[in-house]
């Protein structure tokens, strides 16, 4: 019996069992990793306790897992790429599980606690031929069988191979897909903190939209209060000077009567004077005041119509009209022109529109003014 031959697929598969061992090994511990295991932002793994002794060595003043009095966490280098990682107020307990390591640590353990003479020893025999090892592996069916089932057997006319290279090719498949496997759900976490990213990207940029918009819209509000207050003063201004002419003329209304109602009472006593030659002292200058009272003047009064303020009347309808047609822009805007409180193409916008809605009313007056430049024509 060849026993060179017999050794090959047991020292390929320590070979294997070794390959494998070196991905499991801590960068920082240099030994197997111990569970539970942690895989990182940068997709590297650690054993969990390795990991925490390192952070609390870079990061002394962070306490404990179970002290509340830390807000925050700290940050952690990566061993194997250098990468930094800012943890939460959970520390690297706070780190996701890498739950498929730790299965592969499982399986490799319970491989290797079986010795190679034992795993040699045992060989599975034929139910046909109960003294003939299993020892070839047809094709055909897909199963493995002994030799005399190849001469003699169900198997005779089927092409086989050994088993030994059967197995070490499908264990090699098995491998790879493992290694596939491992690879994938390594791009899986990539894309998730990436997604993860993009979450954070979203809610950032929608914040800062949001209070942009605000801003614009107080900007807004601003000059439409200023405005409100511009006229307002002008309406207050035009009241109280209506009201003071009004209440001059009521003063001079007034004394104009309180002298004439004591110039009444003065001629009353006069005409009860029982002396003729007393009263005929007096009467003449009180003849010539009655008659100067009589013809002052009181003709000053307030015009028909002077009290109306509907002059003041403002028409808002274009102004709330362009208000509600306020839209996001189709265009995005540099950050320098859309940080910018005086942007020069949302004000020109702002001015397209009302152009737009003020045509009509410019149409009105160009054609009153156009009428006295027709008529020299027709005259000629």
């Amino acid at each position: 019996m060849n026993f060179a031959v017999g050794l090959k697929p047991l020292l390929a598969e320590a070979r294997s069992m070794e390959s494998l061992e070196k991905q499991l090994i801590c960068p920082i511990c240099l030994e197997m990793f111990s569970k539970p295991v942690v895989i990182l932002p940068c997709q590297h793994n650690l054993c969990r306790k390795c990991a925490n002794d390192v952070f609390q060595a870079s990061n002394p003043l962070w306490q404990s897992r179970g002290s509340s009095a830390v807000p925050s966490g700290g940050r952690f280098r990566c061993p194997s790429c250098r990468h930094e990682v800012v943890l939460d107020r959970h520390g690297v307990y706070g780190l996701q599980r890498n739950l498929l390591v730790e299965n592969i640590i499982d399986i490799y353990k319970q491989e290797s606690a079986r010795p190679l003479h034992a795993k040699a020893e045992q060989h599975l025999m034929c139910e046909e031929h109960e003294d003939e090892r299993i020892n070839i592996y047809c094709l055909r069916c897909e199963v493995p069988t002994c030799s005399l089932c190849k001469v003699f057997g169900a198997h005779k006319d089927c092409e086989v191979a050994p088993l030994p290279a059967v197995y070490q090719r499908q264990k090699s498949e098995l491998s790879d897909g493992i290694a596939m496997l491992v690879a994938g759900n390594d791009r899986i976490q990539a894309i998730i903190t990436q997604m993860e990213e993009i979450c954070h990207t979203i809610e950032e940029n929608g914040r800062r939209q949001k209070q942009h918009v605000g801003l614009r819209f107080d900007a807004l509000y601003g000059i439409l209060e200023e405005r409100k207050k511009e006229l307002l003063q002008s309406i207050a201004a035009e009241q109280e000077a209506k009201l003071q002419r009004v209440r001059g003329l009521i003063r001079q209304y007034g004394d104009h009567l309180e002298a004439s109602s004591k110039l009444v009472e003065s001629a009353i006593q006069a005409m009860e004077e029982p002396q003729m030659a007393l009263y005929l002292q007096h009467s003449k200058e009180l003849l010539k005041k009655i008659t100067d009272m009589s013809k002052a003047s009181m003709s000053s009064r307030p015009e028909p119509g002077y009290e109306n303020m509907d002059h003041f009347s403002i028409n808002v309808d274009y102004v709330a009209e362009m208000l509600r047609t306020i839209e996001f822009q189709t265009e995005p805007l540099g950050e320098d022109e859309g940080d910018g409180p005086g942007d020069g193409s949302e004000a020109a916008a702002d001015e397209d529109r009302l152009d737009s809605l003020e045509v009509p009313e410019a149409a009105e007056d160009v054609g009153p003014r156009q009428k006295p430049a027709s008529s020299p024509h027709g005259q000629h």
